[in-house]
């Protein structure tokens, strides 16, 4: 059976406010908020893209690569785990074709920012920012997003096969 030239991957991540330092999505630092609690940075943009694109590649998920109980990945650059997960992908085949990211907040308002963590992302993964897309959606006062407790992101990725 062949291996189809392009596959796509979804991936997901929250973590709740309340983590030391700043507060960094897409890789971006996000001044005058409160950070996101997590083993790492808890960049949960970084994290829905790393599990989109694994999952594309059937290379599992975040947790697989970047276990939570590992202690040299205390505080760690998630656009760096991001740019670990490539090279995986990458040492099998596959380049990234295009991300496509949803960030879920009621807070902080990230117009913005978006161009930023796309240029962020683009670089990590080696690709022209045109081919990242990120969005920022608030969840209308529903759930724990809307109540202001974390952030969640989920990310769409589409990989290709090289040569």
């Amino acid at each position: 059976m062949s291996v189809p030239q392009r596959r796509c991957g979804i991936g997901y991540d929250s973590h709740r406010f309340g983590g030391d330092g700043p507060l960094i999505l897409g890789g971006v630092e996000i001044p005058g908020e409160q950070a996101l609690k997590g083993h790492s940075d808890a960049d949960v943009v970084a994290h829905a893209v790393t599990d989109a694109l694994l999952g594309a590649a059937g290379l599992g998920d975040i947790g697989e690569h970047f276990p939570d109980d590992d202690p040299r990945l205390a505080g760690a650059d998630s656009i760096g785990l991001l740019a670990e997960a490539l090279e995986a992908l990458e040492g099998r085949g596959w380049r990234v074709v295009n991300v496509d990211i949803s960030v879920l907040a009621e807070r902080p308002r990230l117009g913005a920012f978006k161009a930023p963590m796309a240029e962020r992302l683009a670089g990590a993964l080696r690709i022209d920012a045109s081919a990242v897309n990120v969005k920022a959606k608030s969840n209308e006062g529903m759930g724990f997003v809307g109540r202001g407790e974390g952030i969640a992101a989920l990310a769409v990725g589409q990989i290709e096969r090289t040569g």
